[in-house]
């Protein structure tokens, strides 16, 4: 269900300035268009004034929230262990004896208790990954992960096929990835004492970029390249504009310059209200130091004045050697591993939400991935555990049966 701009074209650009052209609806209509499958089955599409509203509503059709995609009736209360029965019965009859063993017993023992009560229509790409993400954490081969994906990808495509649900969650799992231990899994990730630790050793005028990576997730070019002022920070309105980072190339540009963040992700996120404080805090104390720099961040590349908000004790800008050796000394001063670097922060931020209970969604967009995929497959591990409460429905039943007891009695004859 991907969302097109209406007014650009999708792969034809300017020679010169390699933005994309303008297609022929440019400034006229509504711009964005969502592209979804409703409840009957039926391509339909719906168009919007702004991008964040087909945002929205294109969540709402995968997450099977949106009225425009609800289905009705028995498909509705469909469970996939319901229609993996159906599935398999329909199918046994050509399958060896051995398959016929096999996958009944794959069924039973690995995916209906990840799956067979939930709503088939409601499981999506979350659910999936937090599943994978678990059967790796218990220690299942990953010969038996790719054995119980792929029969489970199969029953989603066939219930996909027969229109019982809009699209196949798994289609957006890379299970190669996923089998290499989910690669960009961050192999040390600091608790909050650590962190404060590293607060707390930071000199002052530096400070205000350890809250920039813990608390907003921040890489570090984008974090040397933040400019004071509104460009990059308006806390009136409670956000923060990553649109810049700092880079250096002396063969093209001939020192530093601003780029776009990395594989262009720039995007306005929440400005927390301690971060924002620190922000101020730094304004008021260390100040800025102006540099005139080449600026490629439109796609055209121009000079003009930035007032950087972190520079060395000099006033200059932050080199390649200068920075590491500074974090070799502070890391060493507040007990961080060696494997502890500046992204560790970007990656405290990110777990620290997820494991919170923050929508995976919210967590994409805190960190500006391109996709929720990525997301996932790199912090899926501090999903928080959905697992059934056991004695949950004697429990509620007894206190249904208390609270019946305690009614007073009809008199007779009433």
């Amino acid at each position: 269900m991907p969302i097109d701009d209406l007014w650009y074209l999708k792969k034809k650009r300017d020679p010169k300035t390699k933005k994309l052209l303008p297609s022929k609806r440019y400034g006229r209509g509504k711009r964005w268009r969502v592209r979804y499958v409703d409840a009957d089955g039926a391509d339909r599409e719906r168009l919007f004034d702004l991008k964040r509203d087909a945002e929205a509503f294109d969540l709402d059709c995968r997450s099977g929230a949106a009225p425009a995609v609800h289905a009705r009736g028995e498909e509705a209360r469909l469970t996939f262990g319901e229609y993996a029965r159906r599935w398999a019965e329909a199918r046994e009859s050509g399958w060896a004896t051995e398959t016929r063993k096999r996958i009944p017993q794959n069924l039973r023992k690995h995916l209906a208790p990840a799956f067979g009560d939930r709503s088939i229509r409601a499981i999506n790409l979350t659910d999936v990954m937090g599943w994978l993400g678990r059967m790796l954490d218990a220690g299942v081969p990953k010969s038996s992960v790719s054995l119980y994906f792929g029969l489970f990808k199969t029953i989603m495509t066939a219930a996909r096929v027969d229109k019982i649900i809009p699209d196949n969650p798994c289609d957006g799992v890379k299970l190669a990835q996923v089998l290499r231990g989910l690669n960009r899994v961050p192999k040390w990730v600091p608790t909050e004492d650590q962190v404060l630790r590293l607060v707390d050793v930071v000199p002052r005028r530096y400070r205000a970029a350890i809250w920039l990576g813990a608390g907003a997730g921040l890489r570090l070019g984008e974090v040397l390249g933040m400019e004071e002022g509104p460009r990059c920070a308006d806390p009136d309105h409670g956000q923060l504009h990553v649109v810049q980072q700092l880079r250096h190339s002396r063969e093209h540009f001939g020192g530093f310059y601003l780029a776009t963040p990395k594989s262009g992700s720039s995007g306005t996120v929440d400005l927390d209200a301690v971060v924002a404080e620190e922000l101020a805090a730094h304004t008021a104390e260390v100040g800025s130091a102006v540099f005139e720099l080449p600026d490629i961040t439109t796609g055209e590349r121009q000079t003009r004045e930035v007032a950087l908000m972190f520079t060395s004790v000099r006033g200059k800008l932050i080199t390649d050697t200068y920075w590491p050796e500074m974090w070799a000394q502070w890391r060493q001063d507040a007990g961080w591993p060696k494997q502890g670097t500046f992204h560790s922060l970007r990656h405290f931020f990110a777990t620290t939400l997820m494991s919170n209970g923050v929508e995976p969604q919210e967590v994409q967009k805190a960190l500006r991935h391109a996709n929720l995929r990525i997301t996932l497959e790199t912090y899926v591990h501090w999903l928080p555990k959905k697992d059934r409460p056991r004695g949950l429905i004697g429990t509620l039943l007894r206190e249904a049966d208390t609270r019946r007891d305690k009614r007073p009695s009809e008199p007779e004859g009433s």
